[in-house]
């Protein structure tokens, strides 16, 4: 799901991160650089996915690709690199029940998985678009079918290969947003676009609508609407549920009283991070764009979009440490922002339980000046190029390291990242187009271990 202004502003700002022309493809990857392999799944109308990959306790990854046809759910994949084979094992309209409901698919999962007990949790949401006055809305649906019924709960027996459809969202809203609390078998979601947080107590069935937690959400514009946040984390401690708001605040919901508070005293509107309308368009404001929990020091660590800085939140104390930028080195020569100004969502912790792995971008400068791409503004103004660059930080040394860019075999670019899989061998695992053609595909790819450096 693209955030809800892009079209609001006459772009798809998503286009404008590394969709390169065909003439900016080099014949071979440059000396020196990350070569990834693309692993080939089958799925020829896999479109642009958000997070949905991850590794398993049993060293296989599991991934979701997306699709944006009305009438074509999102299939779900694993790879097991022991064999470099990828296995298709599902679709989501029939592991939601929705086989023969003739209503808009299960489109998309926009949810990394959390494993629990041998079964991997997640959720869905939908993956086909009516643009309504410059705006995504749910899809209208075409003759003969139903509007969307929701997003679901499910999970995935990875020893039988079986679904289980645990709740549905209400109101035909997607799930945009997701975690688990694994230690006390809670699901969390926050729902599109109305930006709902919803619970699921697997232990008693018991289903919660908590309440819309981002103003209006994005329905809408105008001083009442508000990006919602694409990352929950738990704290495993005593269950507590964290997110944030482009005002900058930091939520704290507490299951057990179903109470819903914010944290006081400190928030996430840093001069670092920029200055931004919570309301206005083209942005994801003060929200974090990642996070996830580091029981080594109880703490959240997470990713501001836009400028890519680094930070730690400490909920017993409340407090919000700015760490540093974490951006491409190239991106922190030149001073800029990320290109895409909502942020990438490859930023995850490694096996080794210390090192941070991010996937983010890198303008490429040629003569001194920076190469454009495509035109892909309303008003035809050419945006830079990019080069996906893998990033690591190691976290008690505070060590950073640029690895450089990231090519395919071919010289292409890997693009539209916005996902990240760390293996259990350090490779690193992530969706991307896989070619420059318009008509590209998005597929899993692989980037070998890189060598860490500590201080």
């Amino acid at each position: 799901m693209k955030p809800f202004f892009y079209f609001a502003l006459g772009l798809t700002a998503a286009a404008a991160i590394v969709a390169l022309p065909q003439a900016a493809w080099t014949a071979a990857p440059p000396s020196g650089r990350l070569t990834a392999s693309i692993i080939t799944s089958g799925f020829k109308d896999a479109h642009d996915s958000y997070n949905a990959v991850s590794t398993a306790s049993d060293g296989r990854i599991y991934y979701v690709l997306s699709s944006e046809k009305p009438d074509l759910a999102a299939q779900m994949y694993v790879y097991d690199p022991s064999t470099n084979k990828s296995k298709w094992v599902g679709d989501l309209n029939d592991a939601s029940g929705e086989k023969n409901l003739h209503a808009i698919s299960q489109g998309k999962s926009h949810v990394s998985f959390a494993e629990a007990d041998g079964k991997l949790y997640f959720a869905t949401h939908i993956g086909f678009y009516t643009i309504i006055d410059g705006m995504e809305k749910p899809g209208i649906p075409p003759k003969g079918m139903k509007p969307y019924p929701g997003g679901h709960f499910l999970s995935y027996d990875m020893k039988t290969g079986k679904y289980e459809n645990l709740a549905m969202a209400p109101g035909n809203e997607g799930i945009i947003a997701f975690q688990m609390d694994t230690k006390r078998k809670r699901l969390f979601g926050l729902t599109w676009p109305a930006g709902r947080l919803i619970t699921y107590d697997i232990p008693t069935k018991k289903f919660t609508a908590v309440g819309d937690v981002s103003g209006a959400g994005e329905a809408g514009k105008g001083a009442d609407f508000r990006t919602i946040c694409r990352s929950l984390t738990v704290d495993p401690t005593d269950g507590s549920l964290y997110f944030s708001t482009s005002d900058g605040k930091i939520h704290r919901y507490l299951p057990a009283s179903n109470k819903l508070e914010i944290v006081q005293g400190e928030d996430l509107k840093k001069d670092y991070f920029g200055v931004y309308d919570p309301s206005s368009s083209g942005n994801m404001g003060y929200n974090w764009r990642q996070t996830f929990w580091y029981q080594a020091d109880q703490s959240i660590y997470g990713v501001h979009g836009n400028s890519g800085y680094l930070f730690k939140f400490h909920p017993a104390d409340g407090s919000v440490e700015v760490i540093d930028r974490i951006t491409s080195a190239i991106s922190k020569r030149s001073g800029m922002f990320d290109q895409f100004s909502y942020g990438y969502l490859g930023f995850a912790l490694g096996p080794d339980q210390r090192t941070i792995y991010y996937l983010t971008g890198g303008p490429i400068y040629k003569g001194g000046k920076r190469l454009a791409g495509k035109d892909s503004t309303a008003k035809g103004e050419a945006k830079g190029m990019e080069d996906l660059h893998l990033v690591t930080w190691d976290i008690p040394t505070k060590t950073y390291t640029d690895h450089g860019a990231i090519y395919f075999p071919s010289g292409q670019r890997p693009n539209y990242v916005n996902s990240i899989a760390v293996g259990k061998d350090g490779s690193v695992y992530c969706l991307s187009r896989v070619s420059e053609d318009e008509h590209a595909i998005t597929d899993l790819i692989r980037i070998p271990p890189v060598t860490l450096t500590r201080k």
